[in-house]
């Protein structure tokens, strides 16, 4: 151990009097608690994106291909997407709106159309139902979502009543008679309280349109996150007088915003170890102060002033390892507690999931640690200096 590290050392641990006892703890609990609300915050928030993210990829298809006027002879467009590196899982959809009637009751939602045959291949409805799967949907069939479900007191064998806004010939009959034959439970509130599912066929005859008609084709991609090239691929192969949109592409201003926050937290937390880092500030100047005789003698025999500085520096640094170290340990155990214990939770109406998720990454906690140290390596510039310059004479003038 060189004489620096030890001289550091013996400040640090040795006796002290109670007034820079007391502000070393501060300094060191001030360091832990902001790593500690940082580390807890950002987790948080990364649980958020991840887990909002998974429920709108599995409800949803990672790439859409439309037309204005709709896909007709589609399955000739599907022969000749699937081929493409990247895509698993091809399936097309109607999209609609149309009115719930139970009861008394009447609410507007919005109508998927799927063929059961290839939906669970690009979508996680499947894992969604209980004791129910998609490709057993029956003709006169609706899968419903938990919330609506729960609205409307609804469960598998009663009877709901779809209406159409548009009723197409004059006289038609425009009200479709159908049996609840799922209920699904994806976690997200919008998705489970105004999404329901009907064959594709139901679809066409509730919105008149032919056979041979879809609102688009849904794919599903072995790795989400190269939608975009995906995306270029199938402009290039169709042409530009489809619409192509990627799940990221539908959702770009909401993670933006998520993004935006996680960031805006990061900014406002970091200054609580900021303010911690005044309290490590203030125990070196005490230190120094205290410690003026010791700093006359180490220059009188020869210590130079970059070793001076080292000591000190060395000293705040450890009061900001020593506090992040700590920090991390909390921060680590309240996220494992939030974690497998989910004693918070969310109203879904407003956050659209139903329990506060936490996600821990380690390239989050690097960041974090790292900021601590540079914040409490700072801290110590001034004080070391200031011990560093003091002349041998002056420091012993009045010992």
């Amino acid at each position: 151990m060189k004489y620096e590290s030890w001289i550091s050392y013996r400040y640090l641990v040795g006796k002290k009097e109670r007034f820079l006892s007391v502000i070393s703890f501060v300094a060191v609990a001030g360091v832990a608690i902001g790593v500690m609300a940082l580390i807890v915050v950002i987790g948080v928030m990364t649980g958020f994106d991840h887990d909002l993210r998974e429920k709108i990829i599995g409800t949803n298809a990672h790439v859409l291909i439309e037309k204005e006027s709709g896909l007709k002879n589609y399955d000739a467009l599907k022969e000749r997407i699937a081929p493409l590196e990247g895509i698993i899982g091809v399936t097309p959809y109607i999209h609609g709106n149309v009115f719930l009637e139970s009861g008394s009751t009447t609410m507007g939602l919005t109508v998927r159309g799927v063929n059961p045959a290839t939906e669970a291949r690009v979508t996680k409805v499947d894992e969604y139902l209980k004791n129910a799967r998609v490709e057993d949907l029956p003709p006169d069939g609706v899968i419903i979502g938990s919330q609506l479900a729960q609205f409307f007191g609804l469960h598998s064998g009663d009877e709901v009543t779809l209406i159409a806004p548009a009723s197409g010939v004059a006289g038609e009959d425009w009200r479709y008679h159908l049996k609840v034959s799922g209920i699904f439970t994806s976690g997200m509130y919008d998705y489970d309280m105004n999404l329901i599912l009907v064959r594709l066929s139901k679809a066409q005859e509730i919105f008149h349109l032919p056979p041979n008609q879809v609102s688009g084709l849904a794919l599903k991609l072995e790795d989400v996150y190269a939608a975009p090239a995906v995306k270029e691929k199938i402009y290039g192969l169709i042409g530009y007088s489809f619409l192509v949109r990627t799940w990221i592409d539908t959702n770009r201003s909401f993670f933006a915003a998520l993004r935006l926050e996680k960031f805006a937290m990061f900014v406002i937390l970091t200054l609580i170890v900021l303010v911690a880092s005044f309290n490590i500030i203030s125990t070196l100047i005490v230190t120094v102060t205290t410690k003026i005789k010791d700093i006359g003698i180490l220059k009188s025999i020869g210590v130079p002033k970059r070793s001076i500085r080292r000591i000190f520096t060395m000293e705040g640094i450890a009061l900001g390892v020593v506090g992040t170290f700590w920090g991390a340990v909390g921060g680590f155990t309240l996220c494992w507690l939030l974690k497998k214990y989910e004693f918070i939770k969310l109203p879904q109406e407003i956050y659209y999931i139903d329990r506060l998720p936490v996600m821990v990454q380690l390239s989050d906690v690097l960041l974090i640690v790292g900021a601590a140290i540079l914040i409490s390596f700072l801290a110590t510039i001034y004080p070391a200096a200031k011990a560093a310059n003091l002349e041998p004479v002056e420091a012993l003038r009045y010992q």
